[in-house]
């Protein structure tokens, strides 16, 4: 995948293309970096890339010309489906369906805002999606980009090693992910679950199930809301809230 990435502080990518997956991705040659600067394209001496909003009020506002000639730049050289985002708190909601497309895509540009916002006419020209990581503001879209970037990035094929391992995920399937233990098997007291000891892969898969949709229930249920449960998964559940109660009651 091409992923560019436009932003006034480029060098905030580093980190993402040297550390953990990604950057074993991107040395691999499975992701290919790059930050636009829209500095670079503004039209004074002064790489001047924001001004007063018309109208007033506080603060200012990142204009349109530098930052299409960024976006312009960006699209450069790219071959496939290719989309563009910008991160803004007035987004869609970023989540796993969301991120499961962009990595299906061949490239993909991520748009970083700055200050109060940016000229309406950049969302109007680009007509690209515009994703909010949730109801709250960060200072930039720097952040948000390379969380959006980096559980993207993690999709890809070959980029885990083991593509199941993000078939798996919490909300790969709709629910939340079931408990994880390692050694030692016995740590202040507590154990690890003796069906995860017992070899029985069926019991093992039905025990992890069970726990997914119980976490589920407990923590976000509005994810199960709009689900349709098999007869097993009911089942399941039925049987995680009774043991729950029980042990609530002790």
């Amino acid at each position: 995948m091409d992923l560019r990435v436009v932003t006034l502080f480029p060098k905030m990518l580093d980190l993402f293309g040297k550390y953990g997956v990604t950057g074993r991705a991107v040395e691999a040659g499975r992701v290919r970096l790059s930050g636009i600067n829209p500095r670079d394209f503004a039209d004074d001496l002064h790489g001047t890339v924001d001004d007063r909003p018309y109208g007033g009020g506080p603060g200012m506002v990142m204009k349109v010309q530098p930052l299409e000639k960024a976006w312009c730049a960006a699209k450069q050289g790219l071959a496939g489906d290719y989309q563009t985002v910008i991160l803004s708190p007035e987004g869609r909601s970023f989540d796993a369906g969301v991120a499961r497309k962009l990595a299906k895509l061949d490239g993909l540009i991520l748009i970083c805002g700055r200050y109060e916002g940016i000229d309406q006419r950049f969302y109007e020209l680009t007509q690209a999606e515009v994703v909010s990581l949730g109801d709250f503001v960060l200072s930039g879209g720097e952040l948000a980009a390379l969380v959006v970037a980096d559980s993207v990035v993690r999709l890809l094929p070959g980029v885990l090693g083991d593509d199941e391992s993000a078939n798996q995920d919490s909300f790969c399937a709709g629910l939340l992910d079931y408990p994880h233990y390692t050694r030692p098997e016995s740590f202040e007291g507590q154990q690890v679950p003796d069906v995860l000891l017992s070899g029985d892969h069926g019991a093992i898969a039905r025990w992890r199930l069970k726990q997914a949709l119980g976490r589920t229930w407990r923590l976000r249920p509005d994810l199960l809301a709009g689900r349709t449960l098999s007869d097993e998964e009911q089942v399941l559940l039925d049987q995680y809230k009774l043991e729950f109660e029980q042990n609530s009651s002790e």
